[in-house]
């Protein structure tokens, strides 16, 4: 199905730089990414956690690095995933030229926190021997103390301004490979620092709501402020923070671009919030069929609907639908059209099915074409 005018996001054009194998940027697609909250120094848990986030789906994960055990420990973590990681590195200069010698892909720094130009320039010089980019990080929270007297507060202005700074600070060094974020939990003034930064650089922008919430409240809060900036094009890789497990993160961010049509990862259940008029429960069944889903990653849309007044519709727009009807029969959709009824059967386990067979059909055409074109490029 061809993309409508009015669901079309123009990207903001920026230059693009790498995080590991990663591409973040230009024209790469928006990046999803999380944050280990294991002891760093307990490589075994850390290492597990990261695994996790990887089956997730998270194309890179930040780890904490708060002192030279930590960096040490990096050293034995990073050859164990496969996912790029980012080194969180705050005022100790040799901390970042350790992480980029263990491995990290990226160091989140603030470049005017770690002293003196001398010091920077041995950051950047590590960086660029061991092919590692970084992340400016300016957060409301933490603002320099002559901004704040400057400006009373901390406001879009401020931070602004704080991030152009330490950008100067790497550019001095002639060294480009960076990205920025502007964070705030105060969802108004995070998204017009992002708005203005977008105006004022054509930097990648790494886009958060920082300092949440729970699950429920910080994925409210995180939707309608990153919601805002990536309607708006702005955002070239982002991290939904959530005072939940880490896994929560990945999925509730790409079920934000999802939503977007920004990218496609996975199955779109589409389903009725159930009502008197439903045929089966759907709020269960969706609960459970969501759960079954987790694991196919080929993007799909699934419409699951209780009753005929809205399911016929929904269904001519989904890959797979089932809409509610009397006595138990209820109708299966494939690509839009009726194919066939279901009755005395489980709901969930014929949808999985259904699911699981168009996947691997998607899958292995996907492979053949692959085939194809590198048989005709030899």
């Amino acid at each position: 199905m061809s993309v409508r005018p009015y669901r079309e996001i123009h990207r903001r054009a920026c230059r693009q730089i790498h995080v590991g194998k990663v591409p973040v940027g230009g024209d790469a697609p928006i990046s999803v990414q999380s944050m280990t909250n294991t002891l760093t120094t307990d490589v075994e848990a850390t290492i597990a956690q990261i695994r996790g986030l990887e089956i997730a789906g998270a194309d890179i994960v930040r780890v904490s690095c708060p002192d030279e055990e930590s960096t040490a420990a990096l050293k034995e973590i990073v050859p164990e995933v496969t996912v790029p990681i980012v080194a969180d590195i705050h005022f100790h200069y040799k901390r970042a030229i350790e992480a980029a010698e263990a491995g990290a892909a990226c160091l989140r720094i603030n470049p005017g926190n770690i002293g003196s130009a001398a010091r920077v320039a041995e950051v950047v010089k590590a960086a660029r021997d061991n092919g590692c980019s970084m992340r400016i990080g300016v957060n409301a929270g933490s603002l320099e103390r002559e901004l704040l007297e400057r400006y009373g507060e901390p406001c879009p202005e401020a931070m602004v301004e704080s991030a152009l700074n330490h950008a100067r600070i790497l550019e001095d060094q002639d060294f480009f490979e960076f990205k920025i974020s502007v964070k705030a939990s105060d969802v108004f003034l995070a998204v017009a620092a992002y708005q203005a930064l977008a105006e004022a650089c054509d930097y990648p922008l790494h886009i958060g709501i920082t300092e949440a919430g729970g699950l429920r409240t910080g994925t409210v809060k995180s939707s309608i402020g990153l919601g805002m900036l990536l309607w708006s094009g702005i955002g070239d890789t982002i991290r939904v923070s959530l005072s939940a497990d880490p896994v929560e993160e990945i999925k509730v961010g790409f079920d934000m671009l999802k939503t977007l049509g920004l990218r496609h990862r996975g199955v779109n259940v589409i389903s009725c919030p159930s009502c008197a008029r439903q045929q089966f429960e759907v709020i269960e069944t969706v609960k459970v069929l969501e759960e079954r889903l987790a694991h196919i990653t080929t993007p799909l849309t699934v419409s699951v609907i209780g009753c005929v007044v809205n399911g016929p519709g929904e269904a001519l727009m989904t890959d797979i639908g089932l809409t509610g009807g009397g006595k138990g029969t209820h109708q299966i959709y494939i690509a839009g059209q009726p194919h066939h009824r279901l009755q005395d059967q489980s709901i969930v386990d014929h949808l999985v099915g259904l699911v699981e067979e168009k996947a691997a059909a998607i899958e292995a055409a996907k492979v053949a074409e692959e085939s194809q074109h590198a048989d005709a490029a030899e």
